[in-house]
């Protein structure tokens, strides 16, 4: 892969969500081309119709909240292009991702990824600068 190039999200493009703060015995689910799994204190986040989890010291360090519900990712994104399909180990399970899709990290090295499809992280993300 090429150099990761940082990202901010458009302010336009919000989430809702809720905190999972009841005692979970098992939550599992399949989501990007694998089984996912949450636990108390993560988020059900809903972005755009898009609903997965975002593990609960993730989701406090990277939104921040514009009304009961509604989040916006408030820290910038690392990304690149993939060249090839892959896969990446995310806090919450293994996901898949094509040639064209983005994987990003909310760390500058790289760390703490996940993937998305090129035209949805282009209609939600532009160019740090």
């Amino acid at each position: 892969m090429s150099t990761r190039n940082r990202y901010r999200k458009k302010p336009d493009q919000f989430v809702t969500a809720v905190q999972l703060s009841m005692e979970i015995q098992t939550f599992v689910y399949l989501k990007w081309g694998g089984q996912q799994r949450c636990k108390q204190g993560d988020w059900l986040v809903d972005n755009g119709g898009d609903v997965y989890t975002v593990d609960g010291d993730v989701f406090a360090s990277t939104y921040r909240k514009l009304s009961p519900g509604v989040y916006l990712k408030a820290t910038p994104v690392y990304a690149v292009k993939a060249a090839s399909d892959g896969r990446v180990d995310t806090k919450e399970g293994l996901s898949e991702y094509r040639a064209g899709d983005y994987v990003v990290s909310n760390n500058a090295d790289g760390s703490d990824a996940y993937c998305i499809g090129a035209e949805k992280f282009d209609a939600m993300y532009e160019l740090d600068a």
